[in-house]
């Protein structure tokens, strides 16, 4: 009994050991992800129009043969992470196989219309993966954020200062809008009757213009900062305002208002959402707010443990560069009781964002 008792204590300090190193590990799984879209792998399995063997992708790569095996190596790993497939090419030549995409490296692709590949090099830039040596000393210093700790400065000066970067990451946005817009066409009951809208920080009005075109009555306002809309092609039904969140916003009947509001704190948010309030035109003419982002619910996302992983990392994200979060249910409500609205309602829907709507 004693025997077993040390082997079953055993096995599960082993399983424990498993369960750190996986985890000590997992950024190698991201960093070869950021790798192959740097090479432009899935743009290469693509134009091959066939699955292609490990030497004919080192020589699309210009990869020399000394180096091969390490090719293969990271490969494997993101084979392992479904990020490509493999499949047997010549049965007769020893079960020779060649890559293809899945649907995830599939959004990887540069010239897609929801290509995703802005968004791992942005969230993947070293300016935003260094300051996580910089957690444990925040927790202990009066910085507000670690990227501040790291960087010296916050965020949002730091993207003034350096517009290589900030503009990686308005590309960033704008792919996301791509895909978002996604959404707008599996719940066009949420715009129908909609007249007028005007998109809070909308940036460069990719969401914007995918609403104009599904919904040409609609006329379509973004408000952004000067240095965004400063001189971008407006059409019809799509006008560019320069302002300022905080201080006021455009009138009209729907207020929408994507990604933007998990950068900022509650009180911040407050400000902000008072501000939507204010410029919905008319609730008589069903005047709403129209929210897209993440919102935590760890008991309906528990049988789904990668979108509550993703969302929790996401407001991780969130922690290390902002005073903003991710929120749940509980914590959106309260938020717009303060901010003055009567009532919501939240849609999920099958990407990482559900769709809030709230009414004055």
């Amino acid at each position: 009994m004693e025997l077993d008792q040390e082997l079953g204590a055993n096995d599960e300090l082993f399983q424990a050991q498993r369960h750190i190193y996986k985890h000590m590990y997992h950024y190698l799984e991201s960093m070869s992800l950021k790798c192959a879209v740097q090479l432009g792998i899935p743009d290469i399995i693509h134009k091959h129009d066939k699955p292609i063997t490990l030497p004919e992708l080192a020589s699309a790569l210009q990869v020399p043969p000394t180096k091969a095996s390490c090719l293969l190596r990271v490969m494997r790993i993101l084979v392992h992470s479904g990020f490509f497939a493999t499949t047997k090419i010549h049965e007769n030549r020893g079960g020779e196989e060649g890559y293809i995409l899945t649907t995830s490296s599939s959004l990887l692709l540069k010239d897609s219309s929801t290509s995703l590949t802005t968004t791992v090099l942005a969230m993947l830039d070293p300016e935003l993966i260094t300051p996580w040596f910089s957690l444990s000393d925040c927790f202990q210093g009066n910085e507000l954020t670690a990227f501040e700790t790291y960087h010296g400065i916050t965020f949002l000066e730091y993207g003034k200062q350096n517009l290589e970067f900030n503009n990686l990451l308005n590309e960033a946005m704008a792919c996301d809008s791509q895909l978002v817009s996604l959404i707008v066409k599996n719940h066009k009951e949420i715009f129908e009757g909609v007249a007028s809208l005007v998109d809070v920080g909308g940036g460069t009005g990719t969401l914007a213009r995918t609403i104009s075109d599904a919904y040409p009555h609609m006329k379509c306002t973004v408000l952004d900062l000067p240095q965004v809309v400063a001189n971008l092609p407006e059409s019809k039904n799509v006008k560019f305002v320069a302002g300022d969140m905080f201080q006021s916003i455009p009138s009209a009947e729907a207020v929408l208002i994507k990604s933007v509001l998990h950068n900022w704190s509650d009180e911040a948010c407050v400000k902000i959402l008072k501000q939507c309030r204010e410029a919905i035109a008319s609730t008589d003419k069903g005047g709403k707010l129209i929210i897209i982002e993440m919102v935590i619910n760890e008991k309906k996302d528990e049988s789904n443990n990668q979108l509550a992983e993703t969302k929790l990392f996401a407001d991780l994200q969130m922690m290390l560069v902002c005073t903003g979060r991710e929120r749940n249910e509980q914590e959106w409500a309260r938020l717009f009781l303060e901010a003055g609205f009567n009532r919501y309602k939240m849609t999920a829907t099958c990407g990482l964002n559900s769709i809030i709507e709230v009414y004055p």
